[in-house]
């Protein structure tokens, strides 16, 4: 399993200072979250469009900080949904030997397994519906 370091020096991608850079990213291949983005195994067609190497901004946040940003080892696809509005950002599917990761400055990095996954916000209900803020 690489390591917080490791990613930081592959990706170019820096975190907030007070997490532990030794720390080791697992590389998962089930239901994962980070922060308002969740990563659910999907029975879909396969993404086809390759994540370049600078990565995929999938959730944006306010003046371009915080943003969740897909990067990847290997060769790994990410397809956005065109239907805007649903909880569905997109589909990725890494492949076999390869992972793909999602870099948050505040929640590091999430590693992911191969296969296809659906990529989506979260919502909650706190007297109405609403996206997660994170």
């Amino acid at each position: 399993m690489p390591t917080i370091e490791q990613a930081i020096a592959t990706f170019g991608v820096t975190i907030d200072e007070h997490l532990d850079r030794h720390a080791e990213i697992p590389v998962l291949s089930g239901l994962q979250f980070q922060g308002d983005v969740a990563v659910v195994p999907a029975d879909r067609d396969p993404a086809r469009t390759p994540v370049p190497e600078i990565g995929v901004p999938i959730v944006r946040g306010q003046a371009e900080a915080n943003t969740h940003l897909l990067l990847a080892t290997g060769k790994a696809f990410f397809s956005p949904e065109r239907f805007g509005g649903g909880l569905v950002l997109g589909v990725l599917t890494v492949a076999e030997g390869a992972s793909a990761y999602l870099a948050h400055p505040e929640h590091a990095f999430t590693g992911i397994a191969p296969g296809t996954y659906e990529l989506r916000r979260q919502r909650e209900q706190a007297g109405e519906a609403r996206l997660v803020a994170d």
